[in-house]
């Protein structure tokens, strides 16, 4: 079994420490007893696994079950794939997992005190404090803030174009607007990049801020947001700020009526600005090409957007969308829902486990890295008829109660369920509103873009769309 000794159970009162993720990584012997492969010397499976993570997966689980070690960026980890794995990593019953010590090796470098990166009590009470930021009023000044901000960028897009970089720097000005309260210009742009080299470096091979590498630049794009957001933190408490996102953070308590510490409202903000920008992209991409290979859902959801609207004013342009008919855009989303599906912007995560626990007949030990793959059961056939299919109607309320409830987890779940996706929804219907009412989306016949599957997805060329005037 075993040689580490298992890390001490999470308590109400465990602080919130960065752990050394490489000292206490379990071995191949630890780990004997599960069926797997460790790959390459040294290297193990990561070149595998970042080339096609999913085929790589799918012939995994083939060979060895939905229970499996594998060897890859540095240790060992084991993958409990299936709804019921999913149910259990993320609803956490018994407080087995924790999200820190899963997601550190991988982001701590980059976002650091996320929520993400935060378990059990201190996630709760920071949770709690930021959740004032997607409470009605201030969503419903995002709201007018998308809508402006949409509309005047969307109908500047009639013609070809590549949809994916297009709805990135639509999507980061967005945020700045939004989510920080600065105007597009300059500013904008630099925090923009800077985050930009954070999520890159997510995923370089090479883990250390070398000079010339993807983490330095990653590195460097901390630092910059870092002393930009702690600024701007002290600034806003003492000025006081607008109903934006940050300003919301920036002045938000725990229970006690304490403002959160100045460095844990700039890691948020970090953490919460990539989470939301590159889901958002991704999926909001996905969705754009099923509707163009699929012309009858599209047709469906324009006239969808004209009925809750009331279709274009006198000068031909889409009326906004208000925040209260957000729930009337039923076949938005449910298509949403489908693009979320296909194309999960968070294919897999990863946890460890602070105690040892039994799983599909095996013994995990202490100490293991977990990880559950949300693309693979989102594929699956046991939950999904023609699971290749775009079919929306997937998720009407009777087809969904009839599912397993972890069977569709690109949100996550339990108490990490992602806080914004709420606002991921809003933005979303928003965009296909303004979109669909102005263009019809196609694209050459035949076509599918090749996905880039990590860190978040997107396809390599951009995706070629047309948008047609209507």
């Amino acid at each position: 079994m075993a040689t580490l000794a298992a890390p001490p159970p999470a308590t109400e009162a465990t602080p919130h420490t960065p752990t050394h993720w490489t000292e206490d990584r379990l071995t191949e012997a630890d780990l004997a007893h599960i069926p797997g492969d460790g790959g390459w010397p040294v290297v193990g499976n990561t070149f595998k696994m970042l080339a096609d993570p999913h085929a790589f997966n799918t012939a995994m689980v083939e060979q060895y079950g939905p229970v499996y070690k594998n060897r890859a960026f540095g240790g060992w980890a084991v993958m409990l794939v299936g709804a019921d794995a999913n149910e259990l990593v993320l609803f956490d019953r018994e407080k087995l997992f924790s999200s820190e010590q899963g997601w550190g090796p991988i982001l701590d470098q980059l976002f650091p005190r996320g929520l993400m990166l935060m378990d059990f009590d201190h996630h709760r009470a920071d949770r709690r404090a930021l959740s004032i930021a997607f409470k009605p009023e201030p969503m419903r000044h995002y709201a007018g803030s998308l809508n402006r901000g949409i509309a005047e960028t969307v109908k500047r897009w009639a013609g070809p174009m590549k949809f994916y970089p297009a709805i990135k720097a639509l999507t980061l000005d967005l945020a700045a607007d939004s989510f920080i309260g600065i105007p597009w210009g300059p500013e904008a742009d630099k925090i923009n990049a800077a985050f930009v080299d954070m999520v890159q470096a997510s995923v370089a091979p090479v883990r250390s801020p070398l000079p010339f590498t993807m983490m330095k630049r990653g590195v460097d794009g901390r630092k910059f947001l870092v002393d930009y957001f702690t600024a701007e933190t002290e600034r806003r408490r003492k000025e006081g700020g607008g109903q934006d996102m940050f300003s919301q953070f920036a002045t938000a308590t725990r229970e006690d009526g304490s403002l959160l510490p100045v460095d844990e409202v700039v890691d948020h903000m970090n953490f919460l600005m990539m989470a939301a920008h590159d889901t958002i992209t991704s999926s909001a991409t996905t969705l754009i090409w099923l509707l163009a290979k699929h012309p009858e859902w599209q047709e469906k959801l324009r006239q969808e957007a004209i009925a809750v609207t009331g279709g274009p004013d006198a000068q031909g342009n889409p009326r906004p969308l208000d925040y209260d008919d957000l729930g009337k855009m039923e076949l938005t989303e449910m298509a949403f829902k489908e693009a979320l599906r296909i194309v999960p912007p968070v294919p897999s995560t990863p946890r460890r486990a602070l105690r040892s626990f039994e799983f599909g007949g095996y013994t995990i030990p202490a100490g293991a890295g977990v990880s559950i793959n949300t693309h693979f059961v989102h594929h699956s056939p046991e939950h999904w008829d023609d699971p290749e299919k775009f079919d929306p109607m997937r998720f009407t309320r009777e087809a969904e109660k009839a599912r397993h409830k972890y069977a569709w987890v690109p949100f996550g779940g339990g108490a990490h369920m992602c806080l914004g996706l709420h606002f991921a929804d809003m933005q979303v219907k928003i965009l296909m509103a303004q979109l669909l009412q102005r263009y019809r989306i196609e694209i050459a016949e035949g076509y599918t873009p090749d996905w880039q599957a990590w860190p978040i997805p997107k396809p390599k060329d951009g995706l070629n769309v047309e948008f047609k005037a209507l």
